[in-house]
């Protein structure tokens, strides 16, 4: 592989651990706040810090690396419009959904990163000649999660409904840091 798409490959890799980290801290202190019962604007806190300083930290020391990712997210521009149109899609209407199916919540948050990763490694294979497997990797492995979080839902979380959106919560850090670690250690 070309040492320059290896390296940016590896940026992503490092890009979607720190999505699994923040995820995961910031899953672990909401359960702990809605617990408590503390008010709604330390959720924003929460999750504004999550991300905020480990993106922020990392990328403050490697600029490179964030150009490096906008130089990949850029092989995007040059999509037909109904493609990028129906990209756009796969990721924003499961979201959109929680709007209306507030109770599948954490379903749609699953299947929203599920499927907006597998669309976006399959057009930028077909359209941009790239095969991002880590993306491939964290678009199947969330898809998969949608039917492993209903499972334990409608059984050991069926009356609980915070432990079973923090449950969904794990299962995307599980997703990106397979596809983190998978990017790192990608030999081409």
């Amino acid at each position: 592989m070309d040492d320059q798409l290896l390296q940016i490959r590896r940026a992503f890799g490092i890009l979607f651990v720190l999505v699994s980290v923040a995820v995961s801290v910031a899953s672990t202190l909401s359960l702990m706040i809605s617990l408590q019962n503390y008010p709604m604007f330390w959720y924003v806190i929460v999750w504004i810090a999550s991300f905020g300083i480990p993106f922020g930290a990392y990328f403050a020391k490697s600029r490179a690396k964030l150009m490096m990712i906008r130089q990949r997210m850029k092989n995007s521009v040059s999509w037909p419009i109904p493609v990028k149109a129906v990209n756009g899609l796969c990721w924003a209407l499961p979201f959109a959904l929680i709007g209306i199916f507030p109770s599948m919540i954490q379903y749609l948050i699953l299947f929203g990163i599920g499927l907006g990763n597998l669309s976006t490694y399959i057009f930028m294979r077909k359209f941009s000649g790239l095969a991002n497997n880590e993306q491939l990797m964290v678009g199947s492995v969330s898809l998969v999660f949608v039917a492993v979080a209903i499972q334990i839902d409608n059984t050991i979380f069926l009356h609980n409904q915070p432990f079973a959106v923090f449950l969904s919560r794990i299962l995307i850090a599980i997703s990106y840091a397979m596809g983190g670690i998978f990017a790192l250690l990608s030999r081409k």
